[in-house]
């Protein structure tokens, strides 16, 4: 497709509603709120693939690259039979076309860093006067491409700052967080890339996926490299399909196949409520003990059903003791462990858990408290972080949205801006020129600036004219995230 046509609908005549002689139109990309609690900076993320993706390949591939005629043609067509009878025209995509690059700007904060509500992440603007319409014609893919990883990158970090301090707290593995938190979302989100780019944002505070696409999203896109350098991994591990096909009169029997035949080393994960997993816990562990403590690994029960909080930790309304107890300390009656340094007890390192269905932020801490009241740390579960968490969210969960603040009229500057009456104050945006400042660590939006202090600041040229100007990598993004 034309990429042109990746807009909405009612884009495609503002080239004519702008006044006469305009020639600079500067919009900015902003978070303008957050509805997650206690979160109030967002984690800028996705800029980089957005201009190799689209700017360029996309450009490149399906507008420059083809002929002039057959582009124009094929748009006409769409524009018309879509708009009906119209004026909008061709010749400024003959221009552009003509032109053979896209003459656009754009400023950024570097992808990675966590910026504050309100404080634009990047700025655009036309180079060339003729095009100045460009601008906010690319909002609609701009938006649609960038929100979600941003969304997710952020979200991931908040899971990433509750289990370091429960781990802090609590293991003497605190490096074991990297893995913690797992991405199960892939199933469950809106299509392929939106799986790909929120395991991405994922992978930024966590090594741990079963998106397999984002591997090769990082190496293509971020200059990721899975030959030299963890990317993102996962580990063996078993569905309801398998269990059910054991049968449930010869679940002990699938258990002991797959730990001492299948994989009699490494780490295993075996989804075990197929039918019970108080007896699974309770009887047939017991009965694989030997063979769970000779392994050369861990093997890993996954509960996949029930409230997480009380499976994990214990539910003291419970019909039975086993659901009382709940599963790490069933788990350490089994298998015993240690206690360490900081007093609280480590499962012995031959066994494991991992709870992936319907785990929220709330869940994860409601998890690490309750196991830290019971005297366990906190790395005794890993977390499987699904679309239970990601997907639950819209470009509205921060409020993104890419407003004009400054265009240039007949040789002459001016300062615009939006704020509504009927608003709260959310869609209020800036005005004119504008400049990002770090103080004290933290980005600071300065707004009605002159073109020479808005080559200072923070944002940085990423793109201009058609070529990435900056070409970040994973490695960098990880340690500004960790920061």
């Amino acid at each position: 497709m034309n990429p042109l046509l990746y807009t909405d609908g009612y884009k495609v005549d503002h080239r004519r509603q702008y006044p006469n002689k305009t020639t600079l139109v500067y919009s900015n990309w902003t978070p303008r709120m957050s509805r997650i609690k206690d979160v109030d900076e967002v984690v800028f993320f996705g800029l980089q693939y957005f201009i190799k993706k689209y700017l360029i390949e996309d450009f490149e591939t399906n507008f420059f690259n083809k002929s002039k005629a057959e582009v124009c043609k094929k748009y006409q067509r769409r524009i018309n039979n879509y708009l009906g009878a119209n004026q909008v025209g061709i010749k400024h995509i003959e221009d552009l076309h003509d032109f053979g690059y896209l003459p656009m700007v754009i400023k950024a904060l570097p992808e990675g860093v966590s910026v504050p509500i309100r404080v634009p992440m990047l700025t655009m603007y036309n180079t060339e006067a003729e095009f100045f319409w460009l601008t906010n014609y690319f909002e609609t893919i701009l938006s649609t491409t960038l929100w979600l990883p941003c969304n997710s990158a952020t979200i991931a970090k908040q899971y990433r700052k509750i289990l370091d301090q429960y781990a802090k707290e609590t293991s003497s593995v605190p490096e074991f967080v990297d893995w913690q938190g797992h991405d199960f979302s892939m199933r469950g989100m809106g299509g392929l890339e939106a799986a790909t780019v929120s395991s991405a944002g994922h992978l930024l505070s966590f090594t741990g996926t079963d998106t397999i696409p984002t591997i090769d999203f990082l190496e293509t896109y971020y200059n990721a490299n899975s030959d030299t350098e963890l990317v993102g991994g996962t580990v063996a591990a078993t569905e309801h399909s398998v269990m059910c096909m054991g049968t449930n009169t010869g679940e002990q029997e699938t258990f002991k196949r797959l730990i001492s035949e299948v994989y009699p080393n490494g780490i295993v994960s075996i989804v075990s409520d197929t039918w019970d997993l108080w007896k699974v816990l309770t009887e047939y562990l017991p009965n694989l003990k030997e063979e769970v403590l000779a392994r050369d690994g861990k093997v890993v029960i996954r509960p996949d059903s029930g409230d997480p909080v009380a499976i994990i930790c214990g539910n003291p309304n419970g019909k039975n003791e086993a659901e009382k107890k709940g599963v790490i300390q069933l788990l350490w009656e089994v298998f015993g462990g240690k206690t360490n340094s900081k007093g609280y007890k480590e499962l012995d390192s031959h066994i494991g858990a991992i709870y992936g269905d319907s785990i929220t932020i709330d869940r994860a801490t409601q998890i690490c408290e309750r196991l830290k009241e019971n005297g366990f740390a906190s790395t005794n579960v890993v977390l499987g972080i699904g679309s239970f968490t990601y997907q639950y969210n819209t470009r509205d969960t921060f409020g993104f949205a890419m407003k004009a603040t400054y265009g240039e009229v007949d040789g002459e500057g001016r300062e615009i801006y939006k704020n509504p009456i009927t608003d709260d104050g959310t869609k209020k945006s800036a005005k004119g020129l504008l400049k990002i400042v770090k103080e004290n660590g933290s980005y600071t939006l300065v707004d009605q600036v002159s073109w020479e202090e808005e080559k200072q600041g923070e944002l940085k040229e990423v793109y201009r004219d058609g070529k990435l100007l900056i070409d970040t990598s994973l490695t960098e993004i990880r340690a500004r995230i960790r920061e």
